[in-house]
Order: structure tokens, then C-alpha cells, then sequence
């Protein structure tokens, strides 16, 4: 963090006081979006023994993702052009926490109620796909105006320069997001049952009853830290514009 700082500090240098103070907005509000914490493996243990997503499953979801993040960023390239930063990280994050709400809601029986009803039609695999399609395009989208506000502002001679210590930036806030997972993940604890290989003895028991409280924070968590974090840019000179 130390490093990266310093680097920026001596980048601003070139830039114009409002280009600078932009520049440093935009990436306060990416680094809090991109370190809000994540459920971690607890989730993906409880897809896998209670839903009984398998491996193919999972890859299958995983696929979705790559292949509509390049739909999304295609999509709503209209609306990255002609909108801010802070407008279009508010958005998403809204619509992350909207998009959150299903698999919060399968812990407690959603897709059950949904298969009874449906004929089995909207079971927990129709809910998952469904979701991971509408919330896949959003993880990579908030990048790209950073990106391109840097080749539009950054002096030609120091424009890869400018790339790479943003991009260290918010490799940094993946830290931060990583740190914030396992401190939620000790304060809700979730464990998955494993058995000795050797001896077929039970060496701990599954336990999900934490994993609900854990997903409700992380949700509440990945809403309210960038929204703050926009509300408070935005009112200073640090502002971003569109």
C-alpha cells in the first residue's frame, strides 16, 4: 500500500488539480467497491452438500459468468460512456445487493417453495442459473471507466505508467476483500463435515446455521460501505464527474 501510494502521489504530479482530484474520488470509491468482503467457501460448501450442486454444476455457472461479463460489458458500454464513475459504481451496487437477495433466500427454503409450486420446474439449479446470469456482467463494468478516464486524462508519456499502478490499486482492494472474508468467517463460523479417509471417522460435523447471518452481513456490508463511500466523495472536491 506504502508503494503504491507513493507512485501515485508521484503521478499526480503531471496532472491538473481537478484531473488529480478526480482521479484520486474514482479510485477511493473503486478500491471500497472492489474490498467490500465475500461470503467465502462456506456458500460453495453449502451449495454442494444441501443443494447438492455437483462439479459439473458449478462449471457450468462459472461458464455463464465468462461469457456474459463480455455480453455486459458490450451491453452497457452506452451507459459507461455517458455516465460517472460514482453513478455507475452506485448502480451496481444496488443492483449487487438486489441480485444477493436469492441465494439468501435459498438458505431458508426459497426453492423449495418455488419447486413445490412450479412442478419442480423453479427449483434451487433454475434459481442459481437465473441469478449468476443477471449478476455475472456486473463484477468486471466498474473498471472500465476508471480505465478509460485514465487514457482520456493521463499524459501521453505516462499512460502505461498511470495502468499499472491502478491496476496494482485495485489488485490491493482484492486483498482487502480477502482480509474482510476471513474476519467475517471467524466471527460467523461455518465448518463442513470431513472424514477421515483411512478410519471413515468423522473428524468434524457440518455446521450452516451461521451461514445465513453470514450472508445477510456480507450483503448489508457490500451495500452501505460503497454507498457511504460515494455520498462522502461526491461532496467533497474529490468529486468525480461525468
Amino acid at each position: 500500500m506504502a508503494i503504491i501510494l507513493f507512485m501515485m502521489q508521484r503521478l499526480f504530479v503531471e496532472l491538473e488539480p481537478r484531473a488529480k482530484h478526480a482521479l484520486i474520488g474514482t479510485a477511493v470509491i473503486i478500491f471500497v467497491f472492489r474490498a467490500v468482503p465475500l461470503p467465502g467457501p462456506g456458500a460453495t460448501w453449502f451449495e454442494i452438500d444441501t443443494l447438492k450442486f455437483d462439479q459439473q454444476f458449478l462449471s457450468i455457472l462459472t461458464l455463464i459468468v465468462a461469457l456474459l461479463t463480455l455480453v455486459g460489458i458490450v451491453i452497457l458500454r452506452p451507459l459507461m460512456a455517458k455516465r460517472s464513475i460514482a453513478y455507475i459504481v452506485a448502480l451496481l451496487t444496488v443492483a449487487g445487493g438486489i441480485l444477493s437477495l436469492p441465494n439468501i433466500a435459498m438458505y431458508y427454503g426459497l426453492h423449495e417453495w418455488t419447486a413445490g409450486w412450479s412442478a419442480g420446474i423453479i427449483d434451487a439449479r433454475f434459481i442459481a442459473i437465473l441469478d449468476t446470469a443477471l449478476e455475472s456482467p456486473l463484477g468486471q463494468i466498474a473498471m472500465i471507466p476508471m480505465l478509460a478516464w485514465i487514457a482520456k486524462n493521463a499524459p501521453s508519456h505516462l499512460k502505461a505508467t498511470f495502468f499499472a499502478v491502478m491496476a496494482s490499486f485495485t489488485n490491493l482492494a482484492l486483498s482487502a476483500s480477502s482480509l474482510l472474508t476471513k474476519y467475517l468467517n471467524l466471527i460467523y463460523t461455518v465448518t463442513r463435515e470431513t472424514v477421515d479417509q483411512a478410519t471413515g471417522v468423522i473428524q468434524s460435523h457440518a455446521d450452516y446455521s451461521e451461514l445465513g447471518w453470514l450472508l445477510i452481513t456480507v450483503a448489508i456490508v457490500g451495500v452501505a460501505f460503497p454507498l457511504a463511500a460515494i455520498t462522502i466523495i461526491q461532496r467533497t472536491r474529490l468529486r468525480t464527474e461525468e
